[in-house]
């Protein structure tokens, strides 16, 4: 296959599974922003995001002040922003047309039907009406491409860079997702009196997190039991079984690997397993020990890094 067009597949769906996870991202900021809490905790949240997303440089230069309106309209469809909702549908979109041999008609369709409506739905005004429903609209669109993705592309090249650029995506993602949740609440892990706070307020936050997630009920089925901070954290990190963890998004990107493997791959697979193994013999305990926080800042390092060796080996066009 073509360097030129792994780069596009590639894209198509990290913009894809990008946007869904924005729209996730936003969905337990604004769910949690909407419990009882004082106005300094709800603009942390906000603050939080937008760090976490490596955006709040790019935010305050154009908006200033940081509030929950304008946090969320550059989220959702500043198309300055090239990480909003808006700006990833139309960069999935313009990559998928780029490739429009390679790939089903039916992929072609729910790509081009997902950006059209986006665009209909922020001309309207439908996401100020209710955000909820538009970031599960957005969730989706995302689960109807890669599910028509997998129903009818041919089990080739094509698939595995489209699932290598998903799951390296989501990897990202769940690990940014569970540092805006947990960076603000690591000082009061074990050993403090405060993890001693009001349960049914806790019992909110930690529920709201998990069905961001689609895992409230995978934690219900999993551990049977109230929800724990520090279980939350072993389900999104370490639960190979649990779809959006970080283990799982792992095992897919290493076993896509292998599908496309080529002889100046070898350090990036190296690195690829290295990664999915501390995950598979990872403890919890150890990781909450050493701080959740910079585990999963280092892990994102990581998995940047991996992202730039993919690209190194798959992407970019071998000069002749």
């Amino acid at each position: 296959m073509l360097s030129r067009t792994a780069d596009h597949l590639f894209w198509m769906n990290r913009y894809t599974e990008r946007a869904e996870n924005t729209a996730r991202l936003l969905d337990v900021n604004y769910q949690t922003s909407l419990l009882p809490q004082s106005e300094a905790v709800a603009l942390s949240g906000w603050q939080g995001l937008l760090s976490i997303s490596e955006l709040k440089f790019s935010y305050q230069e154009k908006h200033g002040e940081i509030n929950a309106k304008k946090v969320m309209d550059f989220m959702v469809k500043d198309e300055s922003n090239p990480s909003s909702i808006l700006s990833c549908l139309t960069a999935a979109r313009e990559n998928a047309r780029a490739v429009r041999g390679a790939l089903t008609t039916e992929v072609w369709e729910t790509l081009n039907q997902t950006w059209l409506e986006v665009k209909r739905k922020v001309k309207v005004g439908e996401y100020e009406e209710d955000p909820a429903q538009f970031f599960d609209w957005v969730k989706f669109r995302s689960h109807l491409s890669r599910g028509v993705t997998v129903g009818t592309m041919l089990m080739d090249e094509a698939l595995y860079f489209m699932r290598l650029g998903t799951f390296l995506e989501r990897a990202d993602n769940t690990a940014r997702l569970v540092d805006v949740k947990f960076h603000a609440v690591e000082s009061d892990f074990y050993g403090t009196a405060n993890l001693k706070k009001d349960q049914e307020y806790d019992f909110y936050h930690w529920s709201a997190i998990l069905r961001s997630v689609s895992g409230f009920e995978v934690y219900r089925k999993v551990y049977r039991d109230v929800i724990k901070p520090e279980r939350v954290a072993e389900l999104l990190i370490l639960r190979p079984d649990m779809p959006r963890s970080l283990h799982a998004s792992l095992n897919e990107v290493v076993g896509n690997l292998k599908m496309v493997a080529n002889d100046q791959s070898t350090e990036t697979q190296r690195r690829a397993g290295k990664l999915r193994a501390e995950l598979e013999y990872g403890r919890i305990d150890e990781i909450l020990a050493t701080g959740l926080h910079a585990y999963l800042t280092q892990f994102l390092d990581r998995v940047n890094d991996l992202g730039a060796h993919i690209s190194r080996d798959f992407l970019i066009p071998t000069p002749v």
